[in-house]
């Protein structure tokens, strides 16, 4: 069952990138789902929202977040954007999680270098296997930029 659930997630993510205008790659490090480091990924779907999600591998687990962000650009006259968003997560493994996790974080995207910087704040509720809530979900990502025409 927790396979199927894990196939059926992937093959959802992947199916909305046919309408992806813009994609960035990359790492997570801070206080994470299942470990302090993730693949960080990003999947635009216009100039104001995306998919930020994350996939991590530890403490013999793997987690899984999809969270729907909207992004207020610019803040200031340089590359800076502010985001908000929120979306479910699920941990398979050792303790089978599910929950909703927030985000509000700050982005800096340089104008030359494929590359961008963010710092994020990560409540969570989890329903499943137990019943909490945690504020200590701060996280710095950095990720590759893979430019696309709708958004240079």
């Amino acid at each position: 069952m927790r396979k199927l659930l894990v196939i059926a997630v992937i093959l959802f993510g992947f199916s909305g990138l046919q309408q992806v205008k813009g994609q960035e790659i990359g790492v997570r490090f801070g206080n994470g789902l299942v470990s302090d480091v993730a693949f960080d990924a990003v999947f635009s779907f216009g100039q104001f929202s995306r998919i930020h999600s994350n996939v991590a591998f530890g403490n013999d687990q793997v987690g899984v977040s999809a969270l729907l962000d909207f992004i207020y650009r610019p803040l200031g006259e340089e590359g800076f954007s502010w985001y908000t968003g929120a979306g479910p997560y699920v941990a398979l493994g050792g303790d089978f999680q599910l929950g909703a996790a927030g985000e509000i974080g700050l982005e800096y995207q340089f104008g030359q270098v494929p590359l961008s910087l963010s710092l994020d704040w990560r409540p969570a509720f989890r329903l499943v296997d137990d019943t909490d809530f945690s504020v200590d979900g701060f996280g710095f990502n950095l990720r590759y930029v893979f430019k696309s025409k709708e958004r240079d």
